[in-house]
């Protein structure tokens, strides 16, 4: 087995940098500062801000975060030092091999990237468990995955190329080595706080049912109260969101937030109005300009501490009022696309009374807010692709509406 790892291991090395290429939208110019003054309206409880650094993998980072706010809610934790971490590195490792099996079924029918979507974390969850972050924190200190994402992709591409028909027994040994090699191996067993767990009973313990989640989208192409699976590359398992009017879909997300729930948010962010100081709001765009770097560098610019050009205005920028038929077109021809994973997790006013949604990102302690996004209401009706959330956020008449117990 080793031999042929380090065979494919090899191939992947040595394979044309054309192949690693991943395609990437181009990010829009910032605006103008303003001066923005907001009052927190509702605020519920949210983990520490952590750092996906040089990885595709907010979706993960995202969606963990809000498991681990639905563990507070859950288990009603009141006390900081009581609030769970869960291991990112574990979900992406097993999601990255779920990926792999998936890719050589369909002989290479699947984008096969280290992007993905919230659904997915739960899909792990469901099928293997979780652990606490100590547990399995990962081999890097700061996710640096350019390399891990280029040699699976060029393993499963030879394997699909050089099959004839029929696949080696071996394949999927090879690739869980090198996956393990880089992330580290998931425990069968663990201690923890003086309990001895596997990673699913650990999921147990916290409470978590996976089956319990809901996506939510608004879009015209497919009827409106059905499910369907929503068309994007990063969808790879191909879950199925409900979909809802646009002022229904708005007001579900206003309620949850209201009644203590955090959702897990899929948006565009490469956007003129999506700020590198913490601010999204729904202007214009311009003309876009290359983005290089980090995360946060491919989609808001490269340094956030980097001097403002211009001094904070105090008159804040106007916003477009999405509509159904906006958002649709957005979505239609691409001005709208799947870019970034967050948590949205309170509600703030701006000095003019503007309604605006707190959301936790995982690009580090960065920006004027440490991590935190103001994103106006326009921003999120305008550009979100969908939110995940628990079912009992919705109301009784929606949920009937849905067909949801």
């Amino acid at each position: 087995m080793r031999k042929n790892f380090l065979i494919f291991a090899l191939a992947a090395v040595l394979a044309p940098a054309a192949l690693f290429a991943q395609p990437q939208r181009q990010m829009m110019p910032q605006m103008p500062e303003a001066n923005y003054q907001f009052t927190v309206i509702k605020e519920n409880p949210i983990t520490s801000i952590k750092n996906q650094a040089s990885s595709s993998t907010c979706w993960c980072f995202s969606a963990i975060a809000f498991i681990e706010s639905e563990i507070i809610r859950i288990k009603g934790i009141k006390d900081a030092a009581d609030y769970p971490d869960l291991s990112e590195m574990f979900v992406v490792s097993q999601s990255y091999k779920d990926r792999a099996e998936k890719y050589i079924r369909l002989d290479g029918d699947l984008r096969f990237g280290p992007g993905s979507e919230a659904d997915d974390v739960l899909h792990v969850i469901q099928d293997y468990g979780i652990v606490p972050q100590e547990v399995m924190p990962g081999k890097q200190a700061s996710p640096a995955h350019s390399e891990i994402d280029a040699v699976t992709k060029s393993y499963v591409e030879t394997i699909v190329q050089r099959s004839r028909g029929s696949v080696s027994k071996t394949w999927k040994a090879g690739f869980d080595a090198m996956v393990d090699a880089f992330f580290g191996t998931a425990p069968e067993t663990f201690e923890y706080k003086g309990k001895t767990y596997t990673p699913a009973s650990y999921r147990d313990a916290l409470g978590i049912v996976p089956s319990d989640y809901v996506s939510l989208t608004s879009f015209t192409h497919h009827p409106f109260y059905t499910k369907f699976t929503l068309e994007i590359g990063d969808n790879w398992r191909g879950d199925s969101s409900y979909n809802l009017p646009l002022d229904e879909f708005m007001g579900a997300l206003k309620s949850a937030i209201e009644k203590g729930y955090t959702v897990a948010w899929g948006s565009d962010v490469s956007e003129t109005g999506f700020s590198r100081t913490g601010i999204g709001v729904l202007v214009e765009p311009a003309a876009a300009r290359p983005a290089a770097g980090s995360d946060q560098a491919r989609w808001v610019g490269a340094d956030p501490n980097q001097p403002q050009a211009q001094k904070p205005s105090n008159e804040l920028p106007k916003e477009i009022v999405p509509t159904q038929e906006w958002r649709q077109e957005g979505y239609d021809y691409k001005t709208t696309t799947d870019d970034h994973g967050m948590q949205i997790f309170g509600m703030a006013k701006d000095q003019n009374g503007t309604l605006y949604y707190m959301v936790k990102n995982s690009w580090g302690e960065t920006g004027k807010y440490k991590g935190i996004w103001y994103v106006s209401e326009n921003f999120v009706a305008g550009k979100s692709m969908d939110i995940v959330l628990h079912k009992d956020a919705l109301s009784k008449d929606l949920k009937k509406k849905l067909g949801i117990n």
